[in-house]
């Protein structure tokens, strides 16, 4: 990779941004977002025109970022507060949007990602991330979604999993994302468990709520990230809490199980227990067994390999973990964790510091270097 060379282009591109009619600081991070796209894309595959490919990438970047403000401001004015307890709102148009995106001349997949890019505000890369795929995989799955339903009239909505899959997508990027999306998906699931009597949809809404009431206790005041076994539980919002757990065995009692009820219950058991210690890690490793029965999701079962260190010790995580494709995202810093509970503390900071290259966020990217930096510290005593 010729840096020099990335190094004199920048301020040419940055200028065409610029006249182009971006503002100054978008047009900067517009520009180092398809630096990085450069570092990662030219040493297998070099434009042979380098200046051509920064500005059309970079103008993509911006374009996509202004969309995603853009909707994220227009979502600001609708929701003001924090989703509380009790009954929806009025009812808007987006719900409705969401149905008729999740077009049935779409497959399941392909409705989602139209549906996160063209409502949600999602940007194509926050998609991609979300569904472990490249981003240039993504934008064509996008771009063929919005060929196969251009001209068809939208009076045929889609089905209710698919648009199930949208919220939780959504939720997620809200939750732990660069975009606050969490409350809206909190409030569209809301107004979808009053029209509609199934037991998935309860389940959804009962894990929003359970992830959500953590959410003040997931951040110190700094703005890292505290983990679960480390947070203050008397932050948790035991109302929010309360009204999941019901929901969750209301759904459980119809024995339908799904996805988002076998979710919600790990989540239940997470808030059931009055101090880490307590956490019934067994019961949870079979609400996983469930899950990726469900499912057979490569990220469930890397989520039971860590259920599994707490349930029957570190190495018969390991164990688990190493049956699992070591390029799943979350895959070295599981690793780092399992063996720092095993003793192995030089091995654990080796993967701790190589998980924080790889982490998606910058919280979470902080998050793993302070915990290399704090066993090296260890092992230098």
């Amino acid at each position: 990779m010729d840096e020099a060379l990335l190094r004199s282009l920048t301020p040419s591109v940055l200028t065409v941004l610029v006249r182009r009619g971006a503002d100054f600081a978008a047009a900067e991070d517009a520009v180092q977002d398809a630096l990085v796209e450069a570092v990662r894309v030219w040493p297998a595959d070099r434009p042979r025109d380098p200046k051509g490919w920064l500005v059309t990438v970079a103008w993509r970047k911006f374009l996509d970022a202004a969309r995603s403000e853009a909707a994220r401001r227009r979502r600001e004015d609708r929701v003001e507060e924090e989703p509380a307890p009790g009954p929806a709102p009025a009812v808007d148009d987006t719900l409705q949007l969401y149905f008729l995106c999740a077009h049935p001349s779409l497959t399941p997949a392909s409705a989602v990602a139209l549906t996160l890019r063209a409502v949600g505000g999602l940007t194509t890369r926050q998609i991609a991330e979300a569904y472990l795929v490249p981003e240039a995989t993504m934008a064509q799955r996008i771009s063929r979604a919005k060929r196969t339903v251009s001209g068809v009239r939208f009076d045929q909505p889609g089905d209710v999993a698919t648009v199930l899959r949208v919220l939780y997508l959504v939720f997620n990027e809200g939750y732990s994302g660069d975009v606050d999306l969490a409350a809206e998906a909190i409030r569209l699931t809301r107004q979808l468990a009053a029209r509609i009597d199934h037991p998935e949809v309860a389940g959804l809404l009962a894990l929003m709520l359970l992830h959500h009431a953590r959410r003040a206790a997931r951040t110190a005041p700094d703005g890292s990230l505290v983990p679960l076994a480390e947070q203050d539980r008397g932050r948790w919002d035991t109302a929010l809490i309360a009204e999941g757990v019901g929901i969750l065995q209301a759904a459980l009692a119809r024995d339908r199980l799904g996805e988002f009820q076998a979710q919600a219950a790990v989540a239940a058991l997470h808030a059931d227990a009055p101090t880490a210690e307590e956490t019934d890690w067994v019961q949870i490793v079979e609400w996983y067994d469930e899950l990726a029965r469900l499912t057979d999701s490569p990220v469930v079962r890397l989520n039971r390999a860590v259920a599994v260190g707490e349930a029957d010790g570190p190495r018969a995580g390991l164990a688990a973990l190493a049956a699992l494709d070591a390029s799943l995202p979350r895959h070295t810093a599981v690793a780092a964790y399992l063996h720092e509970r095993d003793g192995d503390l030089a091995t654990a900071a080796r993967l701790y510091a190589e998980a924080a290259h790889k982490a998606p966020n910058l919280a979470e990217r902080a998050h793993l270097t302070r915990q290399a930096a704090r066993l090296n510290a260890r092992r230098s005593r």
